[in-house]
């Protein structure tokens, strides 16, 4: 295979704490840089989102001199030959090939993909004696293979085909970095390219055992969202209600708090479950009144003699400073406390942070009034919820402005308090709201700033973003977000447990995930989450799966509907999640098949005890679920290989070394086998 080198002729440096001399090295043995992804034969480059290091230090690019091969050109150098950011590649031959860089110190490649059908059947079939064995579900004529360790590409010498038509890559002539690494393996032959690999590594070996992995290893978390106001009450010392004549109950504040979270991660209670990562909800000081206004024409079913409500912000997503902490949750110690009981647990916190918006109130704003973006568009309409229209400016709601981060100063502004986070706390990453209504550059800038200030630092980011695959993909790059929650596999899959589209429709919705984010991405699978109704209620027939549910959840009492179909559909959800690629996550009482409409009907405070039988069972078989998961090499960095899809049933394997795990899910009967060998 060709590669594309950067040659660097001049010495770089790894931020300021990095010597100038070692960079290519430095990044040899970083984390691995997710690939370029062709999808025609040219991309347009933008070089950062791949080495965030590099962004806006236009000195790290001088004197770069580019020698390229014959099937790849790069084209349309934005800046001068010597300092380049962006360009276009051409692949002319529709092969795997690799960008390398070296310096004095040595060298380092980004893998580049074709743009050409992908197929799953690239399996990895054994491990002995530093060599690793690999082949295809079926025959495959003259493929081809690209390998790394890390980012530094293996030698292709290393690489011996087989009588039985498998191959062997010789890892005993290739020193790994010490601890923790990952092996990737890339083919392809004449039509297609084929799943990648990925094999987690501990001082040069192969992992072979789940029990060697731990919380850093992003492939193998099971995340758990907790709204904190209405998790648990861990000191009521903080307690405090607005109680309004004009605010609900149901949307003021119930008493949740971190002390609350630590309460229950000492308790066991994420022990027992499984998960490894909590995901909290903002944390931020929100205003001490009340806003908005949701009117009822009859009444409603929390007081029928209540014509409208307005709301608290006990969500967290109101803003009024986005560095300070919200005292109705707890305290700067009680943060450090929960944060310090979590990694004693082997639970990682990701933390909910919000840059598209502050509250109107917001000191900020009151000091810079033209920092959001305009409410009124050209034409006279108001800017409010046009999502797709004017997805980068259109306001929430008429209190909360979104935020101008197109210019320099907002934005510089908004990532520093997202860093701020990091440097006084513990965290192990973000979960970042509305991503698509943030410009690109933000994104950008952020993951340059953390990449430079903490080298090394295992920061996982995943982001919130309705919308096609293409659009979703585009922000998950090294230099951008590691991923986002994949709405489209959980809606495609809602509906096809409910009979309305087929389980085929299922599987052709994970292919084409696979194919955009790559075969081990780290995609959110969810159960559900604070936006969406409850699917025990929609998998029970409570509620309509069309419907909205925010008119129902404010004046209907939804339950289960037929309990038996609701608990079983709702855990061939999590059988599903827990068993494909990705990262699945479970919001917070839907481990018990919680019951509700839309916001607030699915925020129902969280329940511990009292749950009914059905309720208990459904919890310990997706705890069962989730150990069988965390304790499986196949499900975790498996390869993914669909064999049948039909619109009843879908069945697939999981296989990682030789092991596999077959999944059978039949929605006919609801019924689902997992067999492993």
């Amino acid at each position: 295979m060709r590669k594309l080198f950067i040659i660097l002729t001049s010495v770089l440096a790894l931020a300021s704490c990095q010597s100038r001399s070692n960079i290519a090295s430095t990044i040899a043995s970083s984390s691995p840089i997710m690939p370029i992804r062709m999808h025609s034969d040219t991309a347009h480059l933008i070089l950062t989102d791949y080495l965030p290091v590099l962004y806006g230090d236009t000195t790290l690019w001088e004197g770069l001199q580019w020698t390229t091969g014959e099937a790849v050109d790069c084209v349309n150098l934005v800046g001068s030959r010597n300092i380049v950011q962006e360009m276009d590649i051409i692949n002319r031959d529709h092969s795997i090939h690799s960008i390398a860089f070296q310096d004095k110190s040595g060298s380092f490649a980004i893998p580049v993909l074709p743009a050409k059908p992908v197929r799953q059947a690239l399996i990895s079939l054994g491990y002995e004696e530093g060599k690793l064995r690999v082949g295809f579900y079926d025959a495959v004529v003259n493929p081809s293979f690209e390998a790394y360790i890390q980012n530094r590409l293996i030698d292709h010498s290393l690489w011996q085909a087989n009588e039985d038509g498998s191959w062997t890559l010789d890892l005993t002539k290739e020193q790994a970095p010490s601890g923790r690494s990952y092996l990737r393996v890339f083919a392809e032959d004449e039509t297609y390219l084929y799943n990648d690999l990925l094999l987690p590594m501990q001082d040069g070996r192969i992992i072979t055992d789940a029990s060697e992995l731990n919380r850093h290893d992003q492939q193998a978390q099971v995340l758990y969202s907790i709204l904190i106001d209405r998790f648990y009450n861990g000191n009521t010392a903080n307690d405090w209600k607005m109680n309004s004549p004009e605010v609900l109950d149901i949307v003021d504040y119930q008493g949740g708090d971190l002390a609350g979270v630590t309460a229950k991660i000492e308790e066991g209670y994420f022990d027992r479950l499984g998960v490894n990562t909590l995901w909290i909800s903002p944390i931020t000081q929100n205003p001490w009144d009340a806003w908005g206004c949701y009117p009822f024409p009859n009444g409603n079913k929390y007081d029928s003699t209540k014509t409208y409500t307005k709301f608290s912000g006990y969500h967290g997503y109101w803003p009024i400073y986005a560095t300070q902490l919200d005292s109705r949750f707890g305290t700067p110690e009680e943060l450090h406390t929960l944060l310090n009981s979590a990694h004693a647990h082997g639970i990682n916190v990701v933390l909910d942070y919000v840059a598209n918006h502050m509250h109107i109130n917001s000191p900020t704003l009151q000091e810079h009034p033209d920092w959001h973006t305009d409410s009124i568009l050209p034409d006279g309409r108001r800017n409010f919820e046009l999502w797709d229209e004017a997805r980068l400016t259109t306001w929430f709601d008429k209190h909360i402005p979104t935020l101008d981060l197109e210019r320099p100063e907002v934005c510089e502004a908004m990532t520093d308090s997202a860093l701020y986070w990091l440097a006084n706390y513990d965290l192990d990453g973000y979960r970042h709201d509305a991503c698509k209504h943030i410009p690109e550059a933000y994104w950008r800038i952020l993951g340059q700033k953390i990449a430079t200030r903490w080298p090394g630092r295992p920061i996982w980011m995943i982001g919130e973003t309705y919308g096609s695959p293409e659009l979703i993909g585009s922000y998950v790059k090294t230099g951008m977000l590691n991923a986002q929650f994949d709405f489209n596999v959980y809606f495609t899959t809602r509906e096809a447990l409910c009979g309305l589209t087929g389980m085929d429709q299922v599987m052709q919705n994970e292919l084409t995930s696979l194919r955009t984010y790559g075969a081990h991405h780290t995609m959110g699978n969810i159960s559900g989450n604070h936006d969406q109704i409850r699917f025990a209620s929609i998998a029970g027939g409570a509620i309509d799966i069309h419907s909205q549910g925010k008119e129902e959840g404010w004046t209907q009492e939804i339950g289960i509907g037929d309990a038996e179909t609701a608990y079983r559909r709702a855990l061939l959800l999590e059988v599903i999640n827990m068993t494909l690629p990705g990262v699945p996550c479970i919001y917070q009482g839907d481990e018990y098949g919680e019951v509700g409409g839309n916001d607030p009907d699915n925020r129902h405070l969280m329940r511990f005890e009292g749950l009914n039988e059905e309720e208990q069972a459904m919890r310990e078989k997706v705890a069962e679920l989730i150990h069988l998961r965390r304790n499986s090499m196949p499900l975790l960095y498996g390869e993914f290989i669909p064999l049948i899809d039909r619109p009843d049933e879908i069945i697939y394997q999981r296989i990682y070394l030789g092991q596999k795990v077959t999944v059978t899910i039949n929605r006919k009967d609801l019924s689902y086998q997992i067999v492993s060998e």
